[in-house]
């Protein structure tokens, strides 16, 4: 996976010492110790095989065999820093149902820190049910509620965070549009994470853009970074981007917008994630870095976001320079999606795959 490590990483031209540097930075995640703050998500997965059609109507039927669960959304994310070595705190909101059982009993087993996360008995846990016949998705059901939070419960928020603070390296936001980052918590947090000198990242909403002035960098897929173009109505310096629905972007215009958007609010950097294109590595100082993907094996891009920014973050955490650190994201997303479900990936196999 060599083709993967380009001169162009910094490390005096020579592949074999970017390794190394890499190995280095990943054998300090055990170190960082990582506030997840966001949207938490149950991830139900029903698992069975489909041998017929319902005569009921025209579906399968999907003969059941296990139901698993697993953190997902911003859960997902701590999930994966805590399996890559790390500690983590979790900060949200959950229902009062069993679903909030169910997901603290799968954090306790994981070893993630809960105090953060505080009860709200009008709202649902939210929860996405999964139904894989063999190895394919079939069907996805939710149930969630995407009100913003009472001022209440981001006073609580912010409050923990104020006590707490020093005792993080990274504030991770993720942000899944269900109500729990909103502008006056992220504007009270944003400005914390300054007084103290922390690195704060976002896994964006595209509708959320403007909430994300002056943290340290985000991490966008390309579908987010286009609709935020439109949002934003972002122009370049040559004024060339039409704002409507229909408009397709070319990669130059994605290119140019990324960088607008690293202007607007005041970034580090972006790291706009391409699928199979792999991704694309936004600086302030005006550099761009293309880096291909490494991955082997495509089965489920689920949570595959989660991992780039956990490992964006967690690599950041530990001295790693942003272009570093994107190249440890995208070895980690090459190895989840090449997993069924909402998956993570450990120290070992992240080093493994390095080799």
């Amino acid at each position: 996976m060599n083709s993967a490590l380009p001169k162009g990483l910094g490390f005096k031209n020579e592949r074999k010492s970017g390794v190394k540097n890499l190995k280095a930075i990943i054998n300090r995640f055990h170190k960082a110790k990582v506030l997840v703050l966001g949207d938490l998500i149950l991830d139900e997965y029903i698992w069975g095989s489909v041998d017929r059609i319902s005569p009921e109507a025209p579906v399968p039927v999907v003969w059941a065999n296990k139901r698993t669960y697993v953190p997902g959304g911003a859960a997902n994310v701590a999930n994966n820093i805590r399996a890559l070595d790390a500690k983590v705190c979790l900060a949200g909101v959950t229902g009062k149902d069993k679903n909030t059982d169910i997901l603290f009993s799968e954090l306790k087993k994981r070893k993630i820190q809960t105090n953060a996360i505080f009860i709200e008995p009008k709202r649902h846990t939210t929860l996405k049910t999964r139904i894989i016949a063999g190895h394919q998705q079939a069907i996805r059901v939710d149930w969630e509620h995407t009100d913003s939070l009472p001022a209440k419960l981001n006073s609580r928020i912010i409050k923990f965070i104020k006590k707490n603070i020093d005792g993080f390296d990274a504030i991770i936001i993720e942000d899944y549009g269900k109500g729990v980052i909103n502008m006056p918590l992220l504007n009270a947090v944003i400005e914390l994470a300054h007084t103290h000198n922390k690195i704060i990242t976002v896994d964006p909403k595209e509708e959320h853009f403007l909430y994300y002035r002056g943290v340290t960098s985000i991490t966008p897929n390309r579908r987010e970074l286009e609709n935020a173009i439109r949002n934003l109505k972002i122009k370049d310096t040559e004024n060339r981007f039409k704002i409507n629905n229909d408009r397709l972007f070319t990669d130059r215009d994605i290119e140019s917008a990324a960088r607008e958007i690293l202007k607007y609010l005041g970034l580090e950097s972006a790291l706009v994630t391409l699928g199979e294109h792999g991704m694309k590595l936004f600086e302030k100082s005006g550099r761009m870095t293309h880096i291909p993907t490494v991955a082997q094996e495509v089965f489920d891009v689920s949570g595959a976001g989660d991992t780039v920014i956990a490992c964006f973050t967690l690599a950041l955490s530990c001295g790693a320079s942003k272009l570093e650190a994107a190249h440890i994201a995208n070895f980690a997303a090459g190895i989840v999606v090449g997993k069924v479900g909402t998956a993570v990936t450990t120290r070992k196999e992240l080093i493994g795959r390095l080799q």
